[in-house]
């Protein structure tokens, strides 16, 4: 009897083991609207050309951004940080439009604005009311690209492809540790 008393525990627990790993994840966020600070650039119109330099200050203006906001480790010290250079932003920005033959300008703050759901590789995050760094290029009335700054989605460099530095994980294991509390 002991024997098919044990046997039915050990079933019972890797059939729970087995649920847990074949149900699909849902990837949407633990972390509130309130626990990021989006950017957002607008582009001056839809045309080829504007849109088109829009990519090209974005990718200036991530390598400008990306080691000012290496060291945040809060949202505020990200915001902080990037008040304190949205000058350096739209002086980039209006870099790029110079050099592409652009008469407008760029601006750029940080405001309250409401973004729909939007999925970056795997995590959701839901339509709500998000801080984000905003810049206009022109009149900021064509098709816009948004993405997170903080926590740095945006702004991290996927140079390195070796394995230094990745830890590893297991859930398995993790589930086995909390259950023996070891």
């Amino acid at each position: 009897m002991k024997a098919k008393q044990i046997f039915g525990l050990v079933f019972i627990g890797l059939f729970f083991i087995i649920i847990i790993f074949c149900i699909p994840i849902q990837n949407t966020s633990s972390l509130s609207a309130d626990d990021y600070l989006r950017i957002h650039i607008r582009a001056n119109s839809n045309s080829s050309a504007d849109q088109k330099v829009k990519y090209e200050i974005k990718d200036e203006v991530v390598k400008v951004l990306t080691p000012l906001l290496s060291e945040s480790e809060t949202k505020q010290q990200a915001m902080s940080i990037i008040n304190e250079n949205l000058d350096l932003v739209c002086a980039t920005a209006d870099d790029v439009l110079s050099e592409n033959g652009f008469n407008y300008t760029s601006s750029a703050s940080i405001k309250s604005e409401y973004f729909p759901t939007r999925t970056y590789e795997d995590l959701t995050l839901e339509s709500d009311i998000y801080d984000a760094l905003i810049i206009n290029l022109g009149s900021g009335s064509g098709d816009n690209w948004w993405c997170v700054a903080y926590p740095p989605m945006c702004f991290v460099q996927a140079t390195d492809t070796s394995d230094e530095g990745v830890v590893y994980k297991s859930k398995l294991v993790e589930i086995i540790k909390n259950f023996f509390n070891l």
